[in-house]
């Protein structure tokens, strides 16, 4: 279950799910001042995941995995869907971005193979789907449709008309890749712009809300 906090003065989205980590997504107050500083790639709506090491730079990528304890990474989001993964056993955290380009790659599904490779086992993540443009108000054309429809054997529930529902489709493709602890935000970032940035909603608005994580 969802619900606002505040972290350092500022308004904070979390999970109930995501225990023993640092870990929100941020609202329209901006982010929280942190003692450490935050890693954040260039997204470019890429399939393009990195495993967190020495470097400071990420470019071209939208999706980043944590191993160790001493740093804090965070992806920037206005509609888009931020996916936060969390594996309580291995000690494992990422974030992933996931636009309609992100989803039709299925990059939630390679950020958990990608966390597989670390020692992970889909029946342990947990993985938490952030606000982002809902089926209220995301329509797309035809050709956008079907991509995403595509990603995935059932599509119950998962459009109506040209609207997609992008939270649902990342949902379904990482319960079909064995992730069974899910938790779903109920915000639609166009229908709640008083919280979040939209980017359609704003007209192309470059202001972004941020997804965060940080191992403890």
């Amino acid at each position: 279950m969802f619900y606002f906090d505040s972290f350092n003065g500022k308004k904070v989205l979390k999970s109930d799910m995501l225990k023993g980590i640092t870990a929100f997504f941020t609202t329209r107050e901006g982010i929280p001042e942190l003692e450490t500083e935050l890693l954040s790639p260039i997204q470019t709506h890429s399939d393009h995941i990195e495993i967190v090491d020495e470097r400071k730079e990420y470019p071209d990528t939208d999706a980043l995995i944590l191993t160790n304890p001493n740093d804090i990474i965070c992806l920037k989001f206005a509609d888009c869907t931020p996916l936060i993964f969390y594996d309580p056993k291995q000690k494992i955290g990422a974030i992933a971005h996931a636009g309609w380009r992100g989803t039709a790659a299925k990059i939630g599904v390679k950020t958990v193979e990608k966390m597989k490779e670390c020692g992970s086992a889909p029946q342990d993540i947990i993985a938490v789907i952030g606000p982002a443009i809902g089926l209220c108000c995301y329509e797309v054309s035809e050709e956008v449709r079907s991509k995403l429809l595509s990603t995935v054997s059932d599509t119950t529930g998962l459009y109506k008309g040209r609207n997609v529902d992008l939270k649902k489709i990342n949902t379904r493709q990482l319960e079909e890749a064995g992730v069974k602890n899910i938790d779903i935000c109920p915000y639609c970032t166009s229908c709640s712009n008083d919280l979040f940035y939209s980017y359609r909603k704003e007209n192309g608005t470059t202001e972004r809300h941020y997804a965060l994580i940080k191992l403890l």
